[in-house]
């Protein structure tokens, strides 16, 4: 990407396309008000101060009325791109949208790039590529975590977090390369044993960023959750029950579902991507085969597998076997389902076989473990009813329990974005080569070598280092008016 010429107008419609109560077109840049004047007809926008509202008709070079609309006046410096800027409110019409826009067009303006208002606000210093990327995922967010998140990142804790750590590192930086300014008199401005202790305190600020990857990264894009079992396990059903609509088929017939149904379930405002898939068992022709191998490629990419079983028509050996073609994983909660058709059914009879009160029906298909063959907690072995919904509201608060990993504090930092991981990952290893280095006691210039590239990298999260390749694929994935 080349970045654009900022002397440029630049205009895009900032509402989603297509019919509407109200439509909204951005201008920005240098001319922005001298363009929007030259349609509008009430007062002078020229002569508006900032951040005022004006009623008034939009007109074409003929001077035929196009719509009525309410005109926006922001000026620079204080506004989202920091140059002049123009928010022009008219009806939803499509056909106003594209007349309105084509009109600023002709008079000027010029069609914004992907991202373009939030790449100016970036070059012209309103926020650091951190908060710039935040936009993108608050604007994307689709739950109260993701959203509190995005929000926080925009309003600059990631920024005010890496700010300090490139801080400090500057400082033994700077003392590093006296060093080398005086290198024939041999000399140490740095005190190695303080900058040792500096370093292992800025790892352990990078630790728990890197740690916060994998959970920002479910808030961000959903966790994967597989419901997986055998046919007529209520699988289906519990994904009904999950979502309270019918959503997928449900029938006595085994193999009803032969291909993943995929839905999104919200909880406390948390997103987890629903996965209901095809019955795991010897496939009965070629579509349920390729049906069952994609229940298994699913069961592989989830964050969370929901195993389903029917405690009132499988055996123990027939679980057991289940989750061991499985493999052994974390995130599992095994559902012993259909306890409406057998509430007597104990959990703890799937970790002891050896019980004296163990139905007979449940130690048929042996030989049985003196334990259970799979490594489960108590608390994640959920008693449900898929058909009546008995215990549903329990398991969606163990599927939050097991997503989070304990409780998460949003007012806390936490890395969202894969580019940052991988540069704050890139970072530490820069840093542990300086740790190495103090302690084979090498010369300055090795040391400082080291501590620019952690500056480097920790400075590419905040686009103090960059270059326009990097820009271009952060802002290209933007929509148009953004």
């Amino acid at each position: 990407m080349v970045i654009p010429d900022l002397s440029d107008t630049i205009a895009a419609l900032a509402t989603p396309p297509g019919t509407g109560a109200i439509a909204v077109l951005r201008l920005s840049g240098p001319r922005a008000l001298i363009i929007a004047d030259g349609i509008f007809r009430g007062k002078r926008l020229e002569n508006q101060p900032s951040h005022t509202a004006h009623f008034g008709r939009i007109e074409d070079e003929q001077g035929r009325a196009l719509d009525e609309a309410l005109v926006t006046v922001f000026r620079a410096p204080a506004t989202y791109t920091g140059e002049d800027l123009v928010e022009i409110s008219v009806h939803g019409s499509a056909y106003i949208q594209q007349e309105v826009l084509q009109l600023l067009l002709r008079r000027g303006a010029r069609m914004a790039q992907p991202g373009e208002f939030t790449l100016r606000a970036f070059l012209n210093g309103k926020m650091d590529l951190s908060q710039a990327e935040a936009v993108a995922d608050l604007v994307a967010s689709q739950g109260e975590a993701a959203h509190a998140v995005a929000l926080r990142q925009l309003r600059g804790g990631f920024k005010t977090e890496i700010a300090r750590l490139r801080e400090e590192l500057i400082h033994f930086a700077s003392l590093v390369e006296l060093e080398l300014d005086f290198s024939e008199e041999d000399v140490e401005f740095a005190d190695r044993i303080q900058m040792k202790a500096l370093v292992e305190k800025i790892q352990g600020y990078i630790r728990p960023l890197l740690q916060s990857f994998a959970l920002g990264n479910a808030l961000k894009t959903g966790i994967a959750t597989v419901i997986a079992g055998r046919p007529n396990a209520g699988k289906s059903t519990l994904l009904n029950a999950l979502l309270h609509e019918e959503r997928a088929i449900v029938s006595e017939i085994a193999g009803t579902t032969r291909d993943t149904i995929e839905e999104v379930l919200n909880i406390r405002g948390l997103q987890f991507r629903l996965v209901d898939t095809a019955g795991i068992r010897e496939a009965q022709d070629q579509i349920e085969a390729l049906g069952v191998q994609r229940t298994m490629e699913k069961i592989q990419q989830a964050s969370i597998l929901v195993y389903v079983w029917d405690v009132a028509a499988m055996t123990l050996a027939e679980v057991y076997a289940d989750l061991a073609s499985l493999g052994g994983r974390g995130g599992l909660i095994v559902v012993c389902n259909k306890m409406d058709m057998n509430p007597y059914f104990k959990t703890e009879w799937l970790l002891d076989p050896t019980s004296p009160d163990i139905p007979p029906y449940l130690l048929e298909g042996g030989p049985l473990p003196a334990h259970s063959a799979f490594s489960v907690p108590h608390s994640s072995l959920i008693p449900i009813s898929a058909k009546t919904e008995q215990n549903i509201e329990y398991l969606k608060e163990k599927l939050f329990e097991i997503a989070l990993g304990g409780e998460v504090e949003l007012d806390h930092t936490i890395v969202t974005n894969a580019r940052h991981y991988d540069a704050l990952q890139r970072a530490a290893s820069a840093l542990d080569d300086v740790t190495t280095a103090l302690e084979s006691g090498v010369t300055g210039d090795f040391i400082a070598l080291d501590i620019r590239r952690a500056l480097n990298f920790l400075g590419e999260i905040t686009g103090e280092i960059g270059v326009e390749d990097l820009l271009g694929n952060i802002f290209g994935k933007f929509c148009i008016g953004k």
